[in-house]
């Protein structure tokens, strides 16, 4: 079953026998073994790429049934054996795996060395695909999953700021309100006296948004209408860090997370604005399929990082 559902996966028996680690020829000698053993055809061999049959397409969901029982007994075991065995999978979008997951991982492989550790990193959509079939047992996102599927545990309260390069002219019009990147490490954007930008000072400036669909572009979008604005996007992007590292370079100015200013090791030469919206606040959590066995190493893992979080200064 793993042989064929290799190539269910990658749709293509190439790919599949180069992540078996065995040779194409070997591969298809097998299926067609398994296949004349059922008596019919679990692949069309006649399309590109290959698709299952019919009759394929109910032996994949019967080994995924077998699959999610056989984890199932591997969780218990890991369990059983107070984690001296077992794997964790965990998924999230580039800031988060880039400048948040690496910490927290390392703690817990130190304190649990045999548990195998996955990190995907992805879009918001493709973690919640993922999430939602069992591949992953936690994703990390701003973006809110729906609570009647996930349930979800806190990590950390994030809020968004304004990041302009130090060149552009409209800078000259709101001194009284501009931050350093030290200034927003420590947290002085969060303290109630410090004064919030008005957005309508950089009118006339260029900026860098997010695509349509990801959750800072969509808070973006609202804080621009409330108040009154059209933002000039020159460029949209996919990433957070790959916005701010743009932004940084003097194309346009952008809007960030706390969490990837106080974590980024970027150039000095922005300076950063509060925001005053409601759109400006959210929350970090880590999601998990409602019903789905909560292993010790998941239980572990939320400790762990809940632990750092709040030793976090």
């Amino acid at each position: 079953k793993e042989y064929i559902y290799e190539v269910y996966k990658e749709k293509s028996f190439s790919k599949a026998a180069q992540n078996l680690y065995i040779s194409q020829p070997a591969l298809s000698a097998a299926i067609k073994k398994i296949e004349k053993r059922l008596g019919c055809c679990i692949f069309d061999r006649s399309s590109n790429p290959v698709q299952l049959t019919e009759a394929g397409a109910e032996y994949v969901k019967s080994s995924e049934k077998i699959m999610d029982i056989e984890n199932r007994f591997e969780n218990y075991i890991s369990n059983w054996n107070q984690l001296k065995t077992g794997r964790l999978s965990i998924g999230a979008s580039n800031v988060f795996a880039s400048f948040i997951l690496p910490a927290i991982i390392t703690r817990f492989t130190a304190q649990y060395p045999a548990i195998k550790v996955n990190l995907v990193e992805a879009s918001s959509a493709h973690l919640e695909e993922q999430l939602f079939s069992g591949e992953l047992d936690f994703v990390m996102d701003n973006y809110p999953l729906n609570e009647a599927i996930y349930e979800k545990h806190l990590f950390c309260s994030e809020r968004l700021v304004l990041t302009v390069p130090q060149k552009f002219s409209s800078n000259s019009l709101a001194r009284e309100y501009q931050l350093s990147i030290d200034d927003i490490r420590r947290g002085i954007h969060a303290h109630p006296a410090t004064k919030p930008v008005p957005l309508p000072l950089f009118a006339q400036e260029p900026f860098i948004f997010l695509r349509t669909g990801n959750d800072t572009r969509m808070r973006a979008d609202k804080i621009f209408q409330e108040n009154g604005m059209t933002p000039r996007i020159i460029l949209e992007l996919d990433q957070l860090a790959t916005a701010y590292n743009v932004a940084c370079y003097g194309m346009g100015s952008t809007i960030i997370s706390d969490t990837l200013a106080q974590k980024a090791s970027y150039a000095s030469d922005m300076l950063y604005y509060k925001i005053n919206s409601a759109h400006a606040f959210r929350d970090v959590f880590f999601y998990n399929k409602q019903n789905k066995y909560i292993t010790k190493a998941m239980e572990e893992f939320i400790k762990i990082a809940q632990k750092a979080e709040e030793k976090t200064p």
